[in-house]
């Protein structure tokens, strides 16, 4: 007999673009360029009732996103995620883990590419 699976359950916020000046050169904390970030929200909310303190705000988490995005600057675009994660994992007391995605679609790079993005999934066990 096999346990059954529980109920996978996530909200996305996908595509939050956003003007910063993160980056290795001097010229990317100058002119900055265009981040994209995609968050994958995970928390049980089948069966949930329809009252905001039961949920995961996602209003808060798109502003906490913003924050770190535009506020601090950084080097590497994994530190970036890496921050992006830890901060609404702390916020959202809810979430059993997210996905965070940051996108660098105009990065640096000699050639002709669609995207550059570095991708982390945290647990709360991960803080």
């Amino acid at each position: 007999m096999t346990t059954p699976t529980p109920p996978h359950s996530r909200v996305v916020l996908q595509g939050l673009e956003f003007h910063a000046r993160h980056g290795v050169f001097d010229t990317e904390a100058v002119l900055g360029a265009r981040f994209i970030v995609d968050a994958e929200l995970h928390y049980p909310f089948a069966g949930l009732t329809d009252d905001l303190n039961e949920a995961v705000n996602y209003a808060a988490v798109y502003a906490a996103i913003q924050q770190e995005v535009t506020v601090p600057r950084h080097q590497l675009i994994e530190v970036l995620a890496d921050r992006i994660a830890r901060r609404v994992l702390r916020d959202q007391p809810r979430l059993t883990h997210l996905t965070v995605r940051v996108h660098k679609p105009f990065a640096p790079l000699p050639g002709v590419f669609r995207d550059v993005y570095a991708e982390l999934t945290l647990t709360r066990g991960d803080l």
